[in-house]
C-alpha cells in the first residue's frame, strides 16, 4: 500500500515520502533502538513493484502519442493521396510512389515545427525518394515534377546535387552512362541557376539573388555566382576617369549592402570584389596615366605617381572598414602589387629629374647674366690670387670677375627654386619609399641639395668673390660688394638649414642617415664660414689700405708743423678719410647682420684706430699742429661712434688723450702724465707721443720718463 498510486494523486514530496516509510517501518521509533530499524528489508518489495508501475505508465504514454502522430499523418495525407491515386492508373508503382510521396513531402516542410514527432517517419521515407530520381536517370526519362517544372529548381538542383554526391561512389564501368546523366543535368541546372542569378541581379531583386545563393552554395559553381554578382557590378560602373577613386568608393558602399544580405559570408565577396576592381579598373587606370609620361615627362610621371600612390593608400584607408578576408595587410598587398614595378625605379627617376631639374634652374641663372662658369680650382688661379693678393701685380678681368659690376652672382630666386624642387621631392620621397628605405632616399635627395645648391652656386660665388676682392693697397677706392655676397650667403643658407630641419630631419630621424646629414650639412657651412671670414678679413684689408692711401696722399706735413691758429675745424685729409669711413660703415652694417655686424665693425674699428694712431707717428706737431691733430683725432672719434662698440670708442678716446699731450705746457706734462686718464697705458706709449713735440728736445721732456 505505501508504493501504491495513492501517494502520487496530490504532488510528489520524495522527503515527505521518506519520512511517511520510515513512520510505518517497524523499529521506526523509540523501541529496539536503532538496530531495530531496516527499511531496506521490510519495503524492498514496495520498492520493486513502485519502479515496474513507472515503467508501464511510460510505455502506455508513448503508445499513445504514436496512436495521435498516425491520426494526424492519416489525416495530413488522406485528401492528397485520393487526388494522386485518380492520376496513376496504368503507371509502375515507383513512379506512383514518387508522384505521390514528393508533394507531400514538400507539403510537409512548411509545417515541420508543427510534426516534429513526425519527423522519425519522414527522413526514412525521403531516403527512399532519392532512388525513384536516380531511376528516372537509368531510363533517361525525367517525368517528375521537380524536373518538368521550371518553377520547382530548386527542388531539382537539391535532388541532383544528392544525387551527384551518390553518383561519384558508384563503380564507373557499370554506372558511367547515368553518372554522365546525373553531371551533364548538374551543369544544366549549375547553369540554369546561375543565368536566374544574373537576371535577378540586373533587377535589383536582393531576395531571390539570396535564395539562388543559398541553393549554389551547395553547388562546385558557386565561385562562378560570386564572381557574376561581382562581375555585373563592376560593369557600367564606372564612367569618370578622372574620378575612378570617387566612384569606387560609392560602388563598395552601395554594393556592400546588397552583399550582407544576399550571400552566408560577406567579408569574403567583399574581399573578392575590392581586389578585382584594384586588379583591373584601377590597375588599367594607373598604369595608363604612369605609362603616358614615364618616358616623355620624368616631372608629370613623378607627380602623377605620387599624386596615384597616395590616392589609393587614402582609398585603401577607407575600404578597410568593410574588414575585407583575414589578412590584415590584403589592401595593403594590393596596392603594392599595382606600383610594384614603378615603386622599384621610383628613386632612381628622382634623382635623375631633380638632377636634370636643378641643372636646368642654374643654367637660365647664369644665362641670365651673360655669365659662364669657370673652373675656380686650379693652381694657376691659385698662384694668380696669391700674387694679386701680395703684391700691386693685377692680370687683368679675364681671370676674375669685373670687380665694379657688384654682380654676386647668388640669386635667392634660384635657391628658392631648387629648395621647392628638393621639397616636393622630400615629399614625394616619404609617399613612395618604404620605411626601411626612406632614411637613404631622402639622403640621396639632401646630397642633391647640397651639390647644387651650396657647393655649385653659394660656394661658387663665393670664391668668385674672393677673386674679385681688391688688393690690401688699392690704387683706386676698392669695390667691397663681397660684403654683398656675405649678406645673401647668409639668407640663401637660413633657407636652406629651415628646410633641412623642417622637412629632412623627420625623414631620417631614429636611423644612422641622420648623423651622416647633419655631418654633411655641418662640414659645409664650416667651409663656407672659412671662406667668407677671409673674404671679410681681405675686404678689410683692402679698405684700411685705401683709407691708408687716402691720409697719405692727403695729410701735409704743414698740417701739424705750422704756428699758426687751425683756419678749419679739421684737416682736408681727416674730411676724406671721415667721409670713406662713414661710407664703408653704411655699406658694412646693411650687408652684415647678428653676430657678424658687431664682429666686423669692431675689427674694422680696431684698424681704423690703429691706422690713425700709426699715421700720427709720422708727424712732428706744433704747439698748433698739436690742436690740429686733437681736432682731427676729434672728428675720427665722433666718425668711430656710428659704429656704436663701446671698445672702438674707447680707443679713440685714449687716443685723444694722448693728442692732449702734445699741447701741454713743458712745466705741467709729469703732473699730466701722472693723471687717472694715463693710468692703463704703458708710460713707454706717452713717452712715444711725447717725442712727437717740436719742442721734445728744446724742453727736454725725456727727463719727464727718466
Amino acid at each position: 500500500r505505501m508504493a501504491s498510486a495513492e501517494l502520487f494523486e496530490d504532488p510528489f514530496d520524495p522527503i515527505e515520502y521518506v519520512e511517511r516509510l520510515a513512520w510505518r517501518t517497524h523499529g521506526g521509533g523509540t523501541k529496539g533502538g536503532a538496530q531495530g530499524f531496516n527499511p531496506q528489508v521490510n519495503y524492498h518489495d514496495c520498492f520493486q513493484m513502485l519502479r515496474y508501475w513507472r515503467q508501464h505508465i511510460l510505455h502506455m504514454f508513448h503508445i499513445s502519442c504514436h496512436s495521435s502522430a498516425d491520426a494526424l499523418w492519416n489525416r495530413i495525407c488522406s485528401n492528397v493521396a485520393r487526388d494522386a491515386l485518380k492520376q496513376l492508373s496504368g503507371r509502375s508503382f515507383p513512379i506512383c510512389f514518387s508522384v505521390m510521396i514528393i508533394p507531400l513531402f514538400y507539403m510537409i516542410i512548411p509545417l515541420f515545427h508543427m510534426i516534429l514527432p513526425l519527423f522519425h517517419m519522414i527522413l526514412p521515407l525521403f531516403h527512399m525518394i532519392l532512388p525513384l530520381y536516380f531511376d528516372e536517370f537509368l531510363s533517361g526519362e525525367f517525368t517528375s515534377e521537380a524536373f518538368t517544372n521550371p518553377y520547382r529548381v530548386h527542388d531539382a538542383a537539391d535532388i541532383v546535387h544528392k544525387l551527384h554526391l551518390i553518383a561519384q561512389e558508384l563503380p564507373y564501368d557499370r554506372f558511367a552512362q547515368v553518372k554522365a546523366s546525373i553531371v551533364s543535368k548538374y551543369h544544366a541546372i549549375e547553369s540554369e541557376l546561375l543565368n536566374e542569378f544574373r537576371e535577378a541581379h540586373k533587377n535589383n531583386e536582393a531576395a531571390k539573388m539570396k535564395e539562388l545563393a543559398s541553393t549554389l552554395s551547395h553547388f562546385k559553381g558557386y565561385q562562378y555566382c560570386i564572381d557574376a554578382f561581382i562581375d555585373e557590378s563592376i560593369e557600367n560602373s564606372f564612367y569618370n576617369r578622372n574620378e575612378i577613386f570617387s566612384e569606387i568608393i560609392n560602388l563598395c558602399a552601395k554594393v556592400h549592402k546588397v552583399i550582407l544580405c544576399v550571400f552566408n559570408a560577406p567579408e569574403q565577396v567583399m574581399g573578392k570584389l575590392v581586389a578585382k576592381i584594384f586588379q583591373t579598373k584601377l590597375s588599367e587606370h594607373v598604369n595608363g596615366k604612369l605609362r603616358e609620361h614615364r618616358s616623355t615627362d620624368p616631372e608629370k610621371y613623378l607627380q602623377h605617381l605620387h599624386k596615384l600612390y597616395g590616392q589609393t593608400v587614402e582609398l585603401s584607408a577607407k575600404l578597410s572598414q568593410y574588414k575585407l578576408a583575414s589578412d590584415s595587410n590584403f589592401l595593403n598587398k594590393l596596392t603594392k602589387s599595382i606600383f610594384k614595378n614603378y615603386l622599384q625605379t621610383y628613386i632612381q627617376v628622382e634623382e635623375s629629374f631633380l638632377k636634370e631639374k636643378a641643372m636646368l634652374i642654374s643654367q637660365r641663372f647664369y644665362d641670365s647674366k651673360n655669365h659662364t662658369k669657370k673652373q675656380l680650382h686650379s693652381g694657376i688661379q691659385d698662384l694668380k690670387a696669391v700674387i694679386s693678393d701680395k703684391t700691386s701685380i693685377r692680370f687683368g678681368s679675364s681671370s676674375s670677375p669685373d670687380s665694379n659690376a657688384r654682380e654676386t652672382y647668388l640669386s635667392q630666386e634660384l635657391a628658392i627654386n631648387l629648395l621647392q624642387e628638393t621639397k616636393m621631392g622630400f615629399g614625394r620621397c616619404k609617399t613612395l619609399s618604404s620605411p626601411s628605405k626612406l632614411p637613404l632616399h631622402a639622403s640621396c635627395i639632401f646630397q642633391l641639395l647640397l651639390d647644387f645648391l651650396c657647393q655649385q652656386h653659394i660656394e661658387y660665388a663665393i670664391e668668385l668673390g674672393l677673386l674679385a676682392i681688391p688688393p690690401t693697397e688699392p690704387k683706386n677706392e676698392p669695390n667691397i660688394y663681397f660684403l654683398d655676397i656675405v649678406q645673401q650667403t647668409n639668407t640663401v643658407f637660413h633657407l636652406f638649414e629651415k628646410q633641412f630641419a623642417d622637412t629632412l630631419l623627420p625623414l631620417v630621424s631614429a636611423s644612422p642617415s641622420y648623423s651622416d646629414c647633419l655631418q654633411r650639412k655641418k662640414k659645409i657651412r664650416e667651409r663656407m664660414e672659412v671662406q667668407l671670414d677671409t673674404g671679410i678679413d681681405k675686404c678689410l684689408s683692402s679698405v684700411t689700405g685705401w683709407m691708408r692711401h687716402v691720409v697719405r696722399n692727403e695729410q701735409r706735413k704743414s698740417d701739424f708743423s705750422t704756428d699758426q691758429p687751425p683756419q678749419e675745424q679739421y684737416t682736408k685729409a681727416c674730411q676724406s678719410l671721415c667721409k670713406y669711413v662713414k661710407k664703408v660703415i653704411t655699406a658694412m652694417s646693411g650687408s652684415l647682420d647678428g653676430n657678424n655686424v658687431d664682429a666686423v665693425l669692431k675689427e674694422f674699428g680696431s684698424r681704423f684706430h690703429r691706422l690713425v694712431y700709426e699715421h700720427l707717428q709720422q708727424y712732428s706737431f706744433s704747439s698748433m699742429g698739436g690742436m690740429m691733430a686733437i681736432c682731427d683725432v676729434n672728428e675720427y672719434g665722433k666718425c668711430a661712434q656710428l659704429l656704436k662698440i663701446p671698445f672702438v670708442n674707447s680707443l679713440f678716446e685714449s687716443l685723444h688723450s694722448l693728442c692732449n699731450l702734445l699741447v701741454v705746457a713743458p712745466e705741467n706734462l709729469r703732473q699730466v702724465c701722472s693723471g687717472d686718464q694715463f693710468s692703463n697705458l704703458d708710460r713707454a706709449v706717452l713717452h712715444t707721443f711725447v717725442q712727437l713735440r717740436s719742442d721734445y728736445r728744446s724742453a727736454r721732456l725725456a727727463k719727464n720718463f727718466s
